[in-house]
């Protein structure tokens, strides 16, 4: 792939002649395909011609006539061990800027760079090449991102191919980062380490899991299983946590200051008053004898 140091090599050999900051930049675009391995067949006015791409001649030819055209240059290339495709290289003059098409026999769109040419151009830069020119890597970087390395496959450089790769890794691949748990609560005592539990106890744990085969009793809401997503007066939330380990702020047991459960039922009906609903912790008593039963223990009297 081509450098800064390769394309000035480069012209610096060919000693060309300018006549314009146009011509810089536009022989700068030559050297950096020279640099990276291209071959030049034609260029100028042989270069322009229609059966420029599909001619059979695979001579090398020099830089006669490169520049002999006030607002266009012209170039033909190919690279041996890569393929016998040719590559035309038009470069246009307009206004400030240098329009760069590149073209492979048997592609269906052309490859496109712009450069302004006063980036790379230094004004009286003397009679040496090197003063000649500014950024020239800037310069060389970007025929490299947008056109060489589409016709090479070469990288354009190491970090590219880290970043590439980078994008590419996974939370898995990435050291120094803990997993979080699949499942959103894990009884007591089987946390990783360094794992912060939360203060409330995860719910509908249990309904992450497909119902049991038909024939099968479906039990909800066992200690230590994180229970279904229905949560009732006397749920082990409220009196000790799951499975013995308090898990409301604090530490304590039984509800939050301030909490109550409410009703199930339209207000303003007798027998639903909040008065009438109070929760026994150890719960185990028959419910009030103006409230539907519904099966199983009472959390009120």
């Amino acid at each position: 792939m081509a450098t800064e140091q390769s394309v000035m090599a480069v012209i610096r050999a060919a000693r060309p002649t300018f006549r314009n900051p146009h011509d810089k930049v536009a022989f700068a675009v030559h050297a950096a395909f020279l640099a990276s391995g291209f071959v030049l067949h034609a260029t100028g006015p042989s270069a322009s011609t229609d059966d420029a791409l599909s001619s059979s001649s695979t001579d090398e030819v020099g830089i006669d006539h490169w520049n002999e055209f006030e607002d266009c240059y012209a170039f033909v290339y190919s690279k041996p061990e890569k393929s016998s495709k040719k590559v035309l290289v038009k470069c246009l003059v307009m206004n400030n800027k240098l329009l760069i098409d590149a073209f492979r026999d048997g592609d269906n769109e052309p490859l496109h760079l712009e450069l302004s040419v006063e980036d790379y151009i230094v004004e009286d830069g003397g009679t040496n090449y090197n003063t000649q020119f500014k950024n020239l890597g800037k310069l060389v970087g970007e025929l490299n991102k947008a056109i060489l390395t589409k016709y090479t496959g070469s990288p354009t450089s190491n970090s590219s191919t880290q970043t590439s790769s980078s994008e590419k890794r996974g939370l898995n691949d990435q050291p120094n980062v803990e997993r979080q748990p699949d499942y959103p609560y894990q009884p007591a005592g089987s946390f990783p380490s360094g794992y912060v539990v939360p203060p409330i106890p995860g719910i509908g744990g249990g309904d992450l899991f497909p119902g049991p085969g038909a024939g099968v009793y479906p039990t909800r809401g066992e200690p230590g299983t994180g229970g279904s997503m229905l949560v009732g007066p006397n749920d082990p939330r409220f009196f000790g946590g799951m499975g013995g380990d308090p898990r409301l702020p604090g530490g304590l047991p039984g509800v939050p200051p301030g909490a109550r459960f409410d009703p199930y039922g339209p207000p303003d009906v007798p027998g639903f008053e909040p008065g009438r609903f109070i929760r026994r912790p150890g719960g185990g008593g028959r419910p009030h004898p103006d409230l539907p039963h519904f099966g199983g223990d009472s959390d009120f009297i």
